[in-house]
């Protein structure tokens, strides 16, 4: 089904999660310079939404997974009696697909066949060009090719109020170089070694750097957190817990550096322009690392993956992920302390 010459409308399927939805702002924010007169809908997971509250030009209508049933209702019948030229499919997930069937276009994108998992295919009529090796937000970035973009070089005005800009300078005053340290991921197999955070973060102190601890409210993050702070030799800013979304956004604007393993604030950070130093083990930093800041990437991924595999990474499927619960432990301090000096003295 071809592309409709003249867009009026779009709408956007891609629920989660918050690092995938940071790459996607950059797809939309494209989209917006190329259609500047489309009427842009975003459906879009419920945590999600509380960070894009405010985008520019854009509708988002909040879909509710954990209602069940009643979520795929709430969704139709928000969007009952509407029809848009062109639905952007961005996520393969199956529950995704169920919720494009209440959706009226014309046109369903959806992403390659070799991409299409989870029968993702049978939901769409049109497809994005292939990709070899694509990082996500380049393999999102195809999907507003197909509709006619073609500066892809990804930019971000993300929304933050006055009052979390005014939150961040209190805790980040102009002059204060800060290394903020968001250590845990969604899953605790990601996460790097306390004592080798609180390493890293006595190393930032002595560079004259405050270190600053940030994440959200789960026992998860609490504790590492302590643990981090239990191990360090100087004194943390620990406000683990203590922001949102928002708030989180804005401070990482104001960061000199940010640490952080394979989790949505490292992608936000990004939106901001600061730079990030990653750490990743069990996903390829290719395709997923902080996008503009991959060469300051710590990774073990490749010899994991090779070992698990047993054949060289070219010869490996793109975005296998290597498995185990220790894989982390293989990143040693001293490499990322390299990792850091180099983006210090290259941003700053």
């Amino acid at each position: 089904m071809p592309i409709p010459s003249k867009v009026n409308s779009i709408c956007i399927m891609r629920l989660s999660a918050i690092g995938d939805v940071c790459h996607a702002v950059a797809m939309v924010q494209a989209l917006q310079k190329r259609h500047p007169d489309a009427a842009i809908t975003w459906i879009v997971g419920k945590i999600e939404a509380a960070l894009l509250d405010g985008l520019d030009g854009v509708e988002l209508v909040v879909f509710d997974k954990r209602q069940g049933w009643q979520g795929y209702k709430a969704l139709w019948r928000t969007l009952k009696g509407r029809h848009f030229d062109v639905l952007l499919h961005m996520q393969v997930a199956l529950r995704a697909s169920v919720a494009t069937l209440g959706i009226r276009a014309k046109v369903k994108v959806g992403f390659d066949r070799d991409r299409a998992k989870e029968g993702q295919w049978l939901f769409t009529n049109h497809r994005i060009a292939p990709q070899a090796s694509p990082h996500v937000l380049d393999g999102f970035m195809n999907f507003a090719r197909e509709l006619g973009v073609t500066d892809t070089d990804p930019s971000w005005n993300m929304p933050i109020s006055v009052a979390d800009h005014q939150f961040a300078a209190l805790q980040i005053p102009d002059g204060q170089r800060t290394l903020v340290i968001c250590a845990a991921a969604s899953k605790a197999e990601r996460n790097w070694l306390p004592e080798r955070y609180a390493a890293v973060a006595d190393h930032a102190a002595s560079l004259g750097m405050t270190v600053m601890l940030c994440g959200g409210p789960a026992a998860l993050e609490l504790s590492l957190a302590d643990a981090i702070q239990q191990h360090a030799n100087t004194q943390l800013v620990n406000l683990v817990g203590q922001t949102n979304l928002k708030q989180l956004l804005a401070l990482l604007r104001r960061a000199t550096l940010v640490l952080a393993p394979d989790t949505g604030p490292a992608h936000m950070a990004v939106t901001q322009g600061t730079p990030v130093v990653g750490l990743y083990a069990h996903s390829n930093p290719a395709r997923t690392g902080p996008y503009r800041y991959r060469h300051w990437v710590a990774s073990c991924y490749q010899q994991h993956v090779e070992q698990q595999q047993q054949a060289p990474l070219a010869q490996i499927p793109f975005g296998t992920r290597a498995k185990g619960a220790e894989l982390m432990a293989a990143i040693d301090v001293d490499t990322v302390i390299e990792q850091v000096n180099g983006a210090l003295e290259a941003y700053t």
